[in-house]
């Protein structure tokens, strides 16, 4: 008899033991009817030392959102380096002879997500004008050839598969490719009139005139659009829902360039036609040519290559605005480093992710929780745990490299990017450096608090609550507020 509640009585005292050293406002958070059924993990632990201040179900597999961009900049700034740069090469082949190109006119990519892009430069333009000058200074007046984007250095898996069908299309959801130009982004102007009229879609920047747009969009009583955008990569339809504010003689939507690749060939086709450059032949991307089973030289000669800010910057946007673009992109040139076994058959995405978890392995970090299906955190199907996270915060603050560049990335909350509303007027701000997450019922923050001359790393993670998000969002800043007083 004795030997049958034996086991269940020590599971009770564990249990009650586990309760005992959760911190009282853990507690009180976890008593709210909201939290039936949620999922909560908190690890703080001071940088230096080998046990957590405050360790509350530190092993739950949960869903991060965005915080998984600290993986991805983590690895991208040991493996990569800070000075790392992009390079975008505009070269030809054939011949010149009495200004024109006998041959064709190629945009090669290494994956640079920041071409053109709005995060960067005021003017996200200039590199067109850079190309333009390479091409005048060889003299080039013509083009018989085509102007042909070279995207190769990724496969053509822009997007996650692990991504739900709700995002593809939207801005935020935009691929990775091989080329990217303009945060692979582009603006719909609609003008609207009264409520429950439909608006009228008047032009697009840049002009993405080969797309075609299905208005569904309804005009209400609204001063923020409850509207998103619909469509499949390298897909031309784009199919436009929801509600925006009425009577507005310009309202501006987003979504994402479906075939990044092919549009800057095309964009660079009528630049350069705009300019006085006449090309002969129509613009196109490797996948296309591929598909046709159309064959280009190897042979050719470099005009002008556009390199990209260091890596350094690069991380530091990601986290700071949370650009998911970005994120994907350095996962995906992080996997160049891997060597796949042999008669694997592997994508971009995966190589990033086989090469993530080869290097926390070799570093004594357990990577069996981390569930990984992009960079950006975009996938509700990405998964780790609080103390994963917390071992590598730990080993970014004491034996990265790039220890401050990486410290440096992450925004002051009250302050700047994505947090720039949290823990605002706290007595500790400017002085707590957080990555956030959010998507439906998940909300999560990685990074660092000082406070009286010590480092902490903080990771926290909600999922599965039953409340609005600014609630949630409330009820985190109140907590870490409390936990560090």
């Amino acid at each position: 008899m004795t030997k049958k509640i034996l086991f269940p009585a020590i599971l009770c005292c564990f249990t009650l033991a586990i309760l005992a050293q959760t911190p009282q406002p853990v507690k009180r958070l976890l008593k709210m009817p909201y939290m039936k059924g949620a999922s909560f993990s908190l690890v703080i632990q001071e940088v230096g030392s080998d046990k957590a201040k405050y360790a509350v179900s530190p092993d739950l597999s949960v869903i991060p959102a965005s915080v998984m961009k600290t993986v991805t900049t983590a690895t991208a700034l040991e493996l990569l380096g800070n000075d790392y740069r992009f390079a975008t090469s505009l070269t030809y082949d054939g011949h010149i002879k009495d200004g024109v190109l006998h041959g064709n006119l190629y945009i090669e990519g290494s994956g640079d997500p920041t071409l053109g892009s709005r995060f960067v430069k005021d003017n996200n333009t200039e590199f067109l004008n850079d190309w333009l000058q390479g091409i005048k200074a060889a003299g080039i007046r013509s083009i018989e050839g085509s102007v042909i984007a070279d995207e190769r250095c990724f496969d053509t898996e822009g997007v996650s598969i692990k991504w739900v069908g709700e995002d593809l299309g939207s801005y935020f959801g935009a691929g990775s490719y091989g080329l990217s130009v303009f945060d692979n982004q582009y603006k719909v102007f609609v003008q609207t009139g009264a409520v429950g009229t439909k608006p009228v879609i008047k032009h697009s920047e840049p002009d993405m005139s080969g797309l075609r747009f299905h208005n569904y969009l309804v005009a209400g009583a609204v001063t923020t659009d409850s509207s998103y955008t619909l469509g499949a990569p390298f897909a031309a339809d784009r199919y436009l829902y929801g509600v925006v504010p009425a009577n507005r003689p310009l309202y501006t939507m987003k979504g994402d360039i479906p075939d990044p690749p092919y549009f800057l060939a095309d964009y660079f086709s009528r630049f350069l036609k705009g300019k006085g450059i006449q090309v002969g032949g129509q613009p196109s991307c490797f996948r296309l040519l591929e598909e046709s089973q159309q064959s280009t030289s190897a042979k050719r000669v470099n005009l002008v290559t556009t390199y990209s800010p260091p890596v350094s910057e690069i991380v530091r946007i990601t986290n700071e605005v949370s650009q998911n673009l970005y994120a994907d992109a350095l996962l995906k040139t992080i996997g160049h480093s891997y060597t796949p076994e042999a008669g694997e058959v592997i994508s971009s995405f995966g190589k990033g992710i086989k090469r993530v978890k080869q290097f926390w392995d070799a570093k004594g970090i357990d990577t069996y929780p981390l569930w990984m299906f992009d960079g950006s955190g975009l996938s509700s199907s990405d998964k780790l745990s609080a103390r994963f996270l917390a071992d590598i915060l730990l080993y970014m603050a004491t034996d990265a490299s790039s220890s401050q560049t990486f410290y440096n990335s992450l925004p002051r909350t009250g302050i700047e990017g994505s947090v720039r509303n949290f823990m605002k007027g706290y007595s500790l701000e400017g002085n707590i450096r957080l990555k956030s997450g959010s998507m439906s019922r998940v909300k999560g923050y990685a990074g660092y608090v000082d406070k009286d001359g010590k480092r902490y790393c903080v990771t926290l993670f909600v999922n599965n609550y039953s409340c609005d998000g600014k609630i949630m969002t409330y009820e985190l800043d109140r907590l870490l507020r409390t936990l560090f007083e």
